[in-house]
């Protein structure tokens, strides 16, 4: 099970110039111009949120392009919607323009062959260079981002903080001398949601930063099976910080029972400190805890070396131009990228609701009510060093056994080590797939 799917997905307004089709209709891009008008057709996932926020931006973008009419289309997500996408990239039949996937998915649909590449454009020099990387195949630029930055990192009651007296801690020592301190005044001081499998992960994701910045080579050599989890000190700490959490008695007593809405909650009511997880959770945060969202920050899993303290960041999606689109249909859905790569363009998304992490463009605002979580990730995306990809945006290799092999490693049932070790045959299988070298 890939991170990615479990997305922010906050966006939300009502678009009054264009319409929205189900899956159905695509193909019905015609171009129904007459005088110079182009109509484009502009394809996104059917979340309800994503399909709002594209109605949004096409609204803003035709009022101020009159000549130019953007019909929003939809397509399943999941495994579903990946193949309807390769299957209309390789048919040439896809969309004027489209949202899809940066990082190794986004190299999984050939961008070198189906995709406009757009480096020459102005706007591709304010891309944040996290994810223009994501979106750049051959020296080429092919995308602009869609939605907002979000980080595996830990998510901590700055009341409780506040309280106890605590800083936030920079070193995994320093955390863990903050849990004994939290767990002494009664609460719990890590929060675990393992019936919700995918968020054990987060020990291990979320600590690539870290791995990175001791091996800042070892996602070339991970993905060319020159490095292992478990014989790469670094990449093993992730998983030996799970074990020596759990070991020390500072997880929650009903981990292995409670989901995520649960988590939220003992965090929102100050019954646990910190919870390891993915910023996008915050959306559901501040529906059912608004008067606590602003009680609620973000740090990164700190590892060993506080001058080297930063976040793992998972990319936007991105917003592509297939090679099918071309004449008079070509410029306008440059210049429809071009604004949805703009200030402009992340102003009609704040326009639909609240942003909960930064934008990828530079000169983006997030408007002054945003959350303190959103604002935390966006202090270590400015931070030159600060922040690093996760592991899935440079390297297409992640085995599905992840989840529970973590669940395992934070239930004491298996060691870190040999979790670490069983990780490493799961990955395997799944390099040999792909037919990359040397597996």
């Amino acid at each position: 099970m890939r991170i990615r799917s479990i997305t922010l997905a906050a966006l939300a307004a009502c678009a009054l110039a264009v319409s929205a089709c189900s899956a159905g209709d695509l193909g019905s891009s015609e171009d129904k111009s007459g005088g110079g008008k182009v109509t484009l057709s502009f394809l996104v996932d059917n979340s309800e949120d994503t399909v709002k926020a594209a109605e949004q931006v096409a609204k803003d973008f035709t009022a101020k392009n009159p000549d130019i009419t953007v019909k929003v289309e939809t397509r399943p997500g999941g495994g579903e919607g990946d193949n309807l996408v390769k299957t209309r990239l390789s048919t040439g039949e896809m969309s004027d323009v489209f949202m899809y996937n940066s990082g190794s998915l986004f190299q999984a649909i050939a961008p070198t062959k189906n995709l406009v590449p757009l480096d020459d454009q102005p706007w591709v020099g304010q891309l944040v260079e996290n994810f223009k990387t994501t979106v750049s195949a051959e020296g080429k630029a092919y995308g602009a981002p869609w939605g907002t930055f979000s980080a595996g990192a830990v998510m901590y009651n700055r009341k409780i903080y506040s309280d106890l007296g605590l800083q936030v801690p920079k070193t995994w020592a320093e955390f863990m001398a903050n849990n004994a301190k939290i767990k002494a005044a009664g609460k719990a001081p890590v929060i675990q949601t393992y019936q919700d499998t995918w968020t054990s992960q987060l020990f291990v994701l979320g600590d690539f930063h870290n791995v990175s910045a001791a091996e800042p080579d070892f996602a070339e050599r991970y993905t060319k099976n020159q490095a292992k989890y478990a014989t790469s000190a670094a990449a093993l700490k992730g998983f030996q910080h799970q074990q020596d959490a759990y070991d020390a008695g500072y997880f929650n007593k009903d981990f292995a029972s409670l989901k995520v809405s649960d988590g939220l909650k003992k965090l929102a009511n100050a019954e646990g400190a910190h919870y390891p997880i993915l910023s996008g959770v915050l959306a559901e945060l501040a529906a059912n805890y608004p008067d606590k969202t602003n009680d609620i920050g973000m740090f990164p899993l700190p590892g060993d070396d506080a001058a080297k303290n930063g976040m793992t960041v998972w990319t936007p999606a991105g917003v592509y131009i297939p090679t099918s689109t071309e004449g008079a249909k070509l410029d306008a859905a440059k210049k429809f990228v071009t604004y949805i790569a703009s200030p402009d363009g992340c102003d009609s998304q704040t326009a639909a609701s609240t942003p909960t992490g930064p934008y990828g463009v530079k000169g983006c605002q997030l408007p002054a009510d945003v959350s303190q979580v959103a604002k935390d990730i966006q202090s270590y995306i400015d931070k030159p060093g600060a922040s690093s990809l996760a592991l899935e945006f440079v390297s297409p290799i992640k085995g599905p056994a992840l989840e529970q092999i973590t669940v395992e490693v934070g239930s004491g049932i298996r060691s870190a080590k040999d979790g670490a070790a069983l990780y490493d045959q799961d990955v395997k299988k799944q390099a040999q797939q792909l037919g990359l070298p040397g597996w």
